[in-house]
């Protein structure tokens, strides 16, 4: 039989001590272990094709070695990104992630088992409306909140992105062009990360004398995006640059997929993007780089937030504090943003 590899190996490969490889394969190096130490432990493990002794494990890192991770839909890839983090740090730890949708996030996202607190040892939720998690809340599993509300006490855990930070990067980019008038396409979606955008929106132009702004909402499909915009647009006309978000110039979407509607919007009017309205996305899905013009929109660090999710959760589960800044996000100016018409 072949000789399984165990961390004495790995330490004495790495030239390292055991109590240094159970700490990075423990994931709790951080403030103890250089990260050039931690990568050299990781990697020589992963060259021996060392596996941590599950069993060993069982009753401090949970019964099941399952999560549960909600998120409002499975056909936009910002949450299969998610998952690919979340995933990637289970794996190393012997945990498996179940990805359950509870429709557009606001909808009661049923228990999906006969007893989740049986099935699973703990609970991620992504950009979810409050009330869409009741259920998931009354079976007294770790729930760990993505891109919500820090201020839920309901959450052992919270992990967050920069939201506010890149709506004011739109903002400025905008202004800096020299719009003044504008008309923010806002998710329809009642939940705390569209909140925090309008909000960040509103401020950010709200500081800037003579600017105006007019805001509709629209479901997070195209069509509806499309719809509202071309409502907003014709309205802006008629109230002309003297009325509220008259005439205006630049078209603020809160996600990708409204401002790939926006942008149907213009032209059906016979403008055009950039040259007669801006409009910029949020989120850098890969539809940003599909439409014509690409588009300008803040990239979110998806990844990163199921990476960090996931190891809020194992930290949760090891009774360990777990506190993380809100993860940076990045204006990416492409080709649907100009300086307004003369």
């Amino acid at each position: 039989m072949a000789h399984r590899p165990t961390s004495r190996d790995v330490a004495q490969a790495a030239g390292v001590s055991q109590a240094t490889v159970s700490l990075v394969l423990g994931d709790k190096w951080r403030g103890r272990v250089s990260e050039r130490t931690a990568g050299l432990v990781r990697d020589t493990a992963r060259e021996l094709g060392y596996r941590p002794n599950l069993a060993a494990r069982h009753l401090r890192l949970g019964r099941t070695r399952t999560a549960l991770l909600v998120v409002p839909a499975l056909t936009n890839e910002f949450f299969a990104r998610v998952y690919t983090g979340a995933a990637g740090v289970a794996a190393e730890h012997g945990f498996g992630v179940v990805l359950y949708p509870s429709p557009e996030g606001v909808s009661p996202a049923r228990d999906p088992f006969a007893s989740a607190r049986a099935a699973l040892d703990g609970v991620i939720a992504s950009s979810m409306a409050a009330r869409a998690l009741a259920a998931i809340r009354g079976t007294g599993l770790p729930l760990v909140m993505l891109d919500s509300d820090p201020a839920d006490p309901a959450a052992a855990a919270h992990v967050n992105v920069d939201i506010a930070d890149g709506m004011r990067q739109v903002a400025a980019h905008l202004l800096g062009l020299g719009h003044r008038r504008f008309v923010h396409l806002a998710s329809a979606v009642p939940s705390w990360t569209f909140e925090v955008r309008a909000r960040a929106l509103r401020e950010a132009l709200r500081a800037v004398p003579g600017t105006s702004l007019r805001t509709v909402s629209a479901p997070l499909n195209a069509d509806a995006a499309r719809e509202a915009a071309e409502r907003a647009l014709r309205s802006a006309e008629t109230l002309g640059t003297g009325g509220t978000g008259g005439d205006a110039t630049a078209l603020v979407c809160d996600d990708d997929i409204l401002a790939a509607g926006a942008c149907k919007a213009v032209r059906r009017l016979g403008r055009r993007v950039p040259d007669d309205v801006s409009v910029t996305g949020f989120d850098d899905l890969a539809l940003a780089t599909a439409v014509e013009p690409e588009l300008t929109t803040v990239r979110l660090p998806a990844e990163r937030v199921g990476e960090q999710g996931m190891a809020a959760l194992l930290a949760v589960l090891e009774a360990r504090d777990f506190e993380a800044p809100d993860l940076p996000v990045t204006l990416i100016p492409r080709a649907s943003t100009a300086p307004p018409p003369e």
